[in-house]
């Protein structure tokens, strides 16, 4: 059904001076942050190239800087990536539809700041945490979660690849299942230097607000399938598009069942549009048959092969 895959990361890809080369090089990418510094009042370019770290790494900041350095970049492409289906991890999806056409890149660039400040402002500080399981078969990791919860949150939140799965919940349920499967044989099982419980129950107050958010936006039919995180699906509808970036916030991010869903239906090129190689790596690991690659810099581009 489909031959090439272009796909975008989402959150943690972020570092002060992303694609700062491609953006000096192409004037279609300097305008696409310009536009981004217009749409949302402040210099979201400035933090993207100088920084400072620590207000780049704010998640109403980090959204916004993603989505608009990967859009530029798509644009400085220019064509020259041939595409049949669009997916994106978590944040990621954003990009994707804006690149499909689906959402406006002004528009996504709001909704991805209100959707940073509504999972940050979700859960207080210090209550909510994240941890990555390695080495694990996730089957094991998902009982184990429900034997720690005692009453609290921890679930299973982003399925990144075979043997990686990152968890959620409140910061005391998350410790004692990193604790019970370091004790079940996991590789590793580190607690991450995250501010919230992404993609857990717990941003469920995160999602109700975002629906009436999303509410005042237009959502279009994309020029290609986009595969979503929430239900795992090609979709081109605009409806079910708007209910998945609802539900994507509170559900987990499944990764590996995406990636073997786009194997599946005949990919055989998977292009990662944006800074870091961090999904290519996975999808390596996903699925070696695929020809996986990185653009993310202009060494990447000119070495690009699809």
């Amino acid at each position: 059904m489909f031959k090439n895959a272009v796909v975008f990361p989402g959150q943690g890809s972020q570092s002060v001076g992303m694609l700062a080369d491609v953006i000096n090089e192409y004037s279609i990418a300097k305008d696409t942050l310009a536009e981004a510094d217009d749409s949302l009042g402040f210099s979201l370019s400035e933090l993207i190239l100088n920084g400072p770290v620590e207000q780049l790494n704010s998640t109403n900041h980090t959204q916004p800087a993603l989505v608009a350095v990967e859009v530029a970049l798509w644009r400085a492409l220019n064509g020259d990536v041939k595409a049949d289906v669009m997916a994106g991890h978590s944040l990621g999806e954003y990009s994707a539809l804006v690149c499909t056409g689906a959402l406006d890149y002004s528009d996504a660039l709001k909704l991805v700041r209100r959707r940073g400040e509504l999972m940050q402002k979700a859960v207080p500080n210090g209550v909510g945490g994240m941890a990555a399981i390695l080495g694990m078969d996730d089957a094991l990791v998902e009982k184990i979660c429900v034997d720690c919860a005692q009453g609290q949150v921890v679930q299973a939140a982003n399925y990144n690849s075979p043997g990686q799965l990152v968890i959620a919940g409140n910061v005391e349920a998350v410790e004692r299942a990193v604790v019970a499967c370091k004790e079940a044989g996991a590789r590793r099982a580190l607690v991450l230097p995250v501010s919230g419980p992404f993609h857990s129950a717990l941003m469920q107050p995160a999602a109700l607000e975002f629906a009436e958010y999303l509410s005042g936006f237009d959502i279009n039919k994309p020029t290609m399938p986009i595969l979503q995180n929430a239900s795992n699906e090609f979709v081109t509808d605009p409806d079910v598009l708007r209910a998945n970036l609802i539900k994507q916030i509170d559900h987990p991010v499944r990764w590996t069942e995406a990636v073997m869903a786009l194997a599946e239906s005949g990919v055989e090129n998977v292009v990662e549009v944006g800074p870091g190689k961090v999904l290519t790596g996975l999808n390596k690991r996903i699925n070696k048959a695929l020809n996986s690659q990185a653009i993310q810099s202009l060494d990447a581009i000119a070495a690009l092969k699809v």
